[in-house]
């Protein structure tokens, strides 16, 4: 038990070290769940955009781009 109290109160310093672990650890989740917010709101803009194109362009724009490709890939598999 001495051993699991000295990890967590590190010589003194442990309230320190344990603040700052935690704030770095909120904000890379505040910054990942932003940018898969983002993420998506751009896949969607995406998909309506693409639905705009005619059969042809669509197939142009699928062929060139493999991010295309992965966005209806993705799309369609949770519609």
């Amino acid at each position: 038990m001495n051993i699991i109290s000295n990890f967590i109160t590190m010589n003194g310093y442990g309230a320190y070290v344990w603040l700052s672990f935690s704030v770095v650890l909120i904000s890379c989740a505040v910054v990942y769940f932003k940018t898969r917010k983002t993420l998506k709101k751009y896949e969607q803009e995406f998909l309506v955009e693409l639905q705009t194109l005619t059969l042809k362009e669509k197939n142009k724009a699928l062929e060139n781009s493999k991010v295309a490709r992965q966005i209806l890939a993705t799309s369609s598999k949770t519609n």
